[in-house]
């Protein structure tokens, strides 16, 4: 007999989900009220400010779409990309093969700029594509990599695009309020993230921001938008502020409660705070590991404090380790995917999750279920190591 599901409570310390704020949980309890209620439309205008602060942008355009981050992707693609059109497209993971693929769906053609998984993106390798494609229109690429845990250059590649008059298309899934983004001061035209990761929001919105430049593009097409639930020029109606709003879908109410209330906690702590938080608690982790006598796969200067790829033990079954931390310790954390299946753990510090208790728990966890593996890493070290980087 099916009855009402009661999920168990877990630490999420993976590529996202992320722990979600017992005040985010709450504020998607409150009442549902129509997508056009006064009082609704009040609180989207504060979510536009408040994410126009977040993305460091003053874009006008700047707003959640209904649905995942994999769906703001989409947005920007199918908005800016028409058949024909090169767009310079760098892969160092997972997520830059999806820009790929999105290129090639649209009749795009995907000028690739492939650095190693675990490597940023290559400046100097972008500088020569668009030497040699200099009428490519767009650069896309993942400013950190969920895949890998790798942080490029966002500020640099842009400056390069705008170089050769290109707009430029950003992944911020995982970046967005773990490290810093800032999308005026940077030239960013469009880019989009998530709200399961270092927002701590359940998964479902995908922010968005289209700088004036990639409006204009948009409003110049001489095709359609081949998507009509994701095309700008028709949601705007709904989100443009002041006026009335012209209906065009049903706006998912409580998941928008809960991103005015993940952006709330993220303004009250204040955006270099919450930058701060993330790279304190990944210093304590990393601390931990190493005395553990574990790696990393990416380099310090480039590693993404809220997501670390943590190179698995020799003869270590990483399926088995997994399984063990959520069966013994109710914590999660994430396999490697593509090439790096087997061969490294995703450990997340996202948002609510970002922690010492959570640190503390991980390293503990994956201490003893290591040494109950035989596998050969220094015992009792790792806790004292993490404290000590605190102090």
């Amino acid at each position: 007999m099916i009855t009402s599901f009661h999920p168990p409570a877990r630490t999420l310390m993976g590529p996202g989900p992320s722990d979600v704020s017992p005040r985010v949980l709450a504020a998607m309890a409150r009442p549902t009220i129509g997508h056009l209620d006064p009082a609704f439309i009040q609180m989207m205008d504060e979510i536009k400010v408040m994410l126009k602060t977040v993305f460091n942008t003053d874009n006008e355009l700047t707003i959640p779409v209904s649905a995942p981050g994999s769906a703001g992707m989409e947005a920007c693609f199918v908005n800016l990309v028409e058949r024909g059109d090169k767009v310079i497209v760098c892969q160092n993971g997972v997520f830059g093969g999806r820009m790929k693929e999105n290129v090639q769906r649209l009749g795009g053609e995907a000028i690739m700029v492939e650095d190693a998984w675990g490597k940023h993106v290559d400046p100097d390798k972008v500088r020569a594509a668009f030497s040699a494609h200099p009428d490519a229109k767009i650069l896309a690429f993942v400013h950190a990599e969920t895949s890998t845990g790798v942080r490029s250059d966002a500020q640099a590649l842009c400056a390069i695009a705008k170089e050769y008059g290109a707009l430029t298309i950003v992944d911020a899934v995982t970046s967005l309020a773990g490290i810093e983004v800032k999308v005026d001061e940077w030239g960013i035209d469009a880019i989009y993230s998530g709200t399961q990761k270092c927002l701590s929001c359940p998964p479902g919105i995908s922010p968005v921001s289209f700088s004036d430049a990639a409006v204009e593009r948009v409003k110049a097409r001489t095709t359609s938008v081949p998507s009509w639930f994701l095309d700008k020029n028709l949601v705007m109606g709904y989100w443009s502020g002041g006026g009335k709003r012209a209906y065009h879908h049903t706006a998912p109410i409580n998941s928008l409660y809960a991103l005015h209330e993940a952006l709330l906690l993220v303004l009250e702590e204040g955006q270099e705070n919450v930058w701060a938080r993330h790279q304190k608690h990944h210093l304590a982790l990393r601390a931990g590991l190493e005395a553990m006598g574990l790696t990393f796969l990416v380099d310090e200067s480039h590693r993404l404090p809220q997501l670390n790829s943590v190179c698995i033990p020799e003869g270590v079954d990483d399926a088995a380790v997994r399984t063990a931390l959520l069966q013994n310790y109710s914590l999660e954390i994430g396999a490697g995917l593509g090439s790096l299946a087997g061969k490294v753990w995703r450990i997340g510090l996202m948002g609510a999750a970002c922690n010492q208790r959570n640190v503390m728990l991980c390293l503990d966890a994956l201490e003893n279920t290591l040494q109950g593996m035989d596998a050969p890493i220094k015992l009792g070290v790792a806790a004292q190591a993490a404290l000590q980087a605190y102090r």
